[in-house]
């Protein structure tokens, strides 16, 4: 079939899949019934064998896990758009959660997410976030693995006690600011954050699967609390967006995209964002089109997105916004000036008539050419609208592929373990055990101050490497897989994107 139905005006109106990579908008006010259509777009793709990657802010568009009811006020709505073939259904769907409750945990590694990352996280200041690239550097070049806070942790108090040296070679650090950093860690992880950060990490291929029948797996994150630290969350989707911009090969046009992102809450990304931001997250929505990625912005209103990135947006899902404040009647404008018009339809005086479930829709035809807006009566998903009870989340889970992959977090030796051997031998503990479901457990033991005896020459032989050449080797190949072995892509990558603030990052 290889189009997807999205309802119906004056005529059918369809998305292309073969243009699925060119970008989307879902807008409209709360309760126009964008979710719905959210739900709509992620289904279609599923059936075309595309697996999404989608965010549940309210918890309702877990509902794709469950056939739908196909009750009367759908059916009515399947005969109204002329809608073949429809039969209730549900969907295949993986779920996550930063927390680990609500899903499958989802962690990266400290490394991997970056000091400029890490930093808007925490909501650092540019002098904080210049201590964190200095304590990166420092880890790298001693083959330090950064796994989780602990680790960390543990190397912003070396840093501390052994400032002076370390900013002779690295750059200026000072106890205020590590300071100022270790306490944002602690708020982190008092909040629950810190599950974020461990092993095992996700692997993007299994954000990429279909099922035996061919269908695209819906990856839902659990984001109703998550949502609550809006910080954490775009940070988060900002990251898995990098990754899967460094890790996919170019390949052009395809029947199909081999992924579709969807950002909702668009406003948390770009609210706050500095002008450097906007800048790289352009450019990579526009580079990542051509991996086969689609990426479709969610919003209230579609001035939440920058021009230049929404011009890039070619599918547009328009809900019904209502002009009641100077703001209101802002975004009204600005949605009408982004549509190719259409002579039957004055965009600016419908789009504050439209009623629950219909919206103003253009999407790319034949040869790309973007079809005039269409007033469209949406079509309904065929999985349940709504949320779903915590036994029918547990069954889905249960069912999941990728259960025992995740759930067991694992805790080897990293920069945490090294940096307390180093103070004391006889203080060093076993890694943790590898049998709690969740995020790793803290380890509580005192993180390494500056040793008593001969201060500069521990440091200068930590510093230099002078008599850690067999340990940093040794650390380094068990990291292969993947810190090292992709250090150099994550350090082209996050100095396009990863530089948020306009500075550099390390792998």
């Amino acid at each position: 079939m290889n189009q997807i139905f999205l309802g119906k005006g004056d005529q059918p109106v369809y998305l292309l899949t073969k243009y699925g990579n060119r970008h989307g908008l879902v807008a409209g006010a709360t309760g126009t019934g964008k979710t719905v259509s959210l739900m709509t777009l992620a289904e279609g793709f599923s059936r075309e064998g595309v697996p999404v990657f989608m965010a549940d802010v309210k918890g309702d568009v877990a509902g794709l896990a469950m056939t739908g009811t196909g009750d009367q006020r759908i059916q009515q709505r399947v005969a109204q758009i002329g809608l073949q073939g429809y039969a209730p259904d549900a969907n295949p769907v993986i779920f996550w959660d930063l927390y680990g409750k609500a899903g499958h945990p989802v962690r990266t590694t400290v490394s991997e997410m970056g000091p400029n990352l890490i930093g808007r996280i925490l909501e650092l200041n540019d002098v904080q976030v210049g201590t964190l690239e200095v304590a990166f550097k420092l880890a790298d070049d001693q083959g330090l693995l950064l796994l989780d806070l602990d680790d960390l942790r543990a190397l912003l108090t070396f840093v501390a006690d052994n400032r002076k040296d370390i900013s002779g070679k690295y750059g200026l650090v000072s106890t205020t600011s590590i300071a100022a950093i270790q306490r944002s860690l602690l708020s982190l992880e008092r909040e629950g954050g810190g599950g974020l950060f461990g092993e095992p990490a996700l692997d993007l291929a299994d954000l990429m699967r279909t099922d035996l029948s061919g269908r695209g797996i819906i990856n839902i994150l659990a984001a109703d609390k998550l949502i609550l630290k809006p910080r954490l969350f775009s940070s988060f989707l900002l990251w898995l967006l990098s990754e899967l911009f460094e890790s996919l090969p170019e390949v052009g046009d395809l029947d199909r995209p081999k992924l579709v992102f969807f950002f909702d809450e668009a406003h948390l990304l770009f609210g706050d964002a500095p002008v450097s931001l906007r800048e790289k997250v352009e450019q990579v929505v526009r580079i990542i089109r051509s991996k086969g990625v689609g990426v479709y912005f969610c919003s209230q209103f579609p001035d939440d997105v920058p021009d230049d990135i929404l011009g890039q947006l070619s599918n547009r899902v328009q809900h019904a916004l209502r002009a009641y404040t100077p703001r209101d009647q802002k975004a009204v404008r600005t949605a009408a000036e982004t549509f190719v018009p259409n002579p039957k339809i004055d965009v600016a005086k419908v789009i504050s008539t439209l009623a629950v479930g219909e919206a103003l829709v253009s999407t790319l035809q034949e040869k790309g050419v973007p079809m005039p807006v269409e007033r469209t009566l949406m079509a309904p998903p065929r999985s349940r609208i709504g949320s779903i009870t915590a036994d029918e989340r547990t069954a889905v889970r249960s069912r999941s592929p990728v259960g025992s992959k995740y759930d067991t977090a694992v805790n080897r030796e990293s920069a945490y373990e090294i940096l307390v051997q180093r103070k004391s031998p006889a203080a060093a503990q076993p890694p943790a055990s590898a049998s709690q479901s969740a995020p790793p457990i803290s380890r509580d033991i005192p993180a390494p101050s500056k040793p008593a005896e001969a201060p500069s020459s521990a440091v200068n032989d930590f510093i230099w490497g002078t008599k850690r050449r067999q340990g940093v080797i040794e650390t380094m190949a068990k990291q292969a897989a993947r810190t090292v072995a992709s250090g150099a892509g994550r350090q082209f990558l996050r100095g396009v994107l990863g530089g948020l603030l306009g500075g550099s990052s390390r792998r």
